[in-house]
């Protein structure tokens, strides 16, 4: 855990990767576009001490992630969400497998999430009963953008994904992660359009969305989406690192997240190794809204901040919490942390 003034932090870190974007796994230009577009935003939005040189960002070590995420980065449990784009790298980007095989070594660290892509059709279906029961699945991570063959994307809306969706629901696989959110070279921006999550939020209500990265640019969307669906959650990453470079940007952001879903569905993630948890975490527990913001957006108390950083995910995925961690019981109408949003009339 995270401790800072006397106060606990138990951090779930719910967004992390262990990909192979070398040279020797490059099937083609688009694997390096890729790879290189990850390594921009890393460099760009990082305190420059944080920045790895190229070789190493394409290609890190298993001693690198443990050390990174465990021995510096305050993490208490970490969420592996697979990446396979298969079309751009030879043995795939981030895979179940590849992460499972980590998660093995190393028990009670990390939980492995799967992955489906409609395209597959049965025998995908196929697949992911075989990955749930291979590694106890209690989620999966979607990129709608990604290229497969002549397709370049799919909506959550296409009848095969609601194939996939009902066979979560038959797996008990409840917690379904999507990137939706900034664009990465070459897949297509509008692939990641947030407008196809209401539909199926609203037909699977027993099933928890967590929408990578809120949606960002198209955060107002989502706001709007979230508010009425309560099965709709955002996920932090790419977001976290603005409290960096552009610290206002950050407050608007959260502050809006906070107001329109409230802190109980907001979830931490550094998306390693883009970015490093330990200063994400050191940087956020250290933040206050700025005194001219705090009118509109409030400001954030230890609580929403703990919330944040890891019960809301821990909720998700049923993972004790030490009491010493725990939030204590809010006194009514405090009017410390950022408001609700009202209800959206009929």
């Amino acid at each position: 855990m995270y401790t800072k003034d006397g106060e606990n932090y138990f951090i779930v870190d719910s967004h992390v990767h262990f990909w192979d974007g070398s040279p020797a796994n490059q099937a083609n230009r688009y694997g390096k576009g890729f790879i290189e577009c990850f390594y921009d935003y890393s460099r760009n939005l990082s305190p420059q001490e944080w920045v790895w040189p190229l070789e190493k960002f394409e290609k890190y070590t298993e001693a690198d992630l443990m050390h990174d995420l465990f021995e510096i980065g305050y993490v208490d449990k970490a969420i592996f969400q697979p990446t396979y784009l298969t079309d751009f790298f030879v043995n795939g980007f981030n895979t179940t497998e590849q992460d499972g095989a980590i998660a093995q070594r190393h028990p009670d660290k990390f939980i492995v999430n799967g992955s489906w892509d409609p395209r597959d059709g049965e025998a995908g279906l196929d697949r992911l009963e075989q990955l749930a029961q291979r590694w106890g699945l209690r989620g999966v991570k979607l990129y709608t953008a990604e290229w497969k063959g002549q397709s370049k994307g799919w909506k959550l809306t296409d009848d095969w994904s609601y194939r996939y969706l009902e066979k979560c629901r038959q797996l008990g696989i409840r917690n379904i992660h999507i990137h939706k959110g900034p664009t990465i070279y070459p897949l297509n921006r509008d692939a990641f359009d947030v407008a196809d999550v209401d539909d199926v939020a609203t037909a699977f209500p027993d099933l928890n969305f967590i929408i990578e990265h809120v949606g960002l640019p198209r955060l107002e969307d989502f706001c709007w989406i979230a508010t009425q669906e309560p099965n709709v959650y955002g996920g932090l990453a790419v977001v976290m690192p603005f409290i960096h470079t552009r610290p206002r940007y950050f407050a608007r952001v959260l502050g809006e997240l906070l107001y329109w879903l409230d802190e109980n569905r907001l979830t931490f993630a550094s998306d390693y190794a883009i970015w490093s948890p330990t200063w994400l975490v050191e940087r956020f527990v250290d933040f206050q809204i700025p005194q001219d913001m705090q009118d509109e957006y409030g400001q954030l108390t230890t609580d929403v901040k703990k919330k944040i950083l890891g019960l809301n995910a821990a909720a998700l995925y049923d993972i004790p919490v030490p009491e010493e961690a725990r939030v204590r019981p809010e006194p009514a109408d405090s009017g410390e942390a950022v408001g609700s949003a009202p209800a959206v009339p009929a």
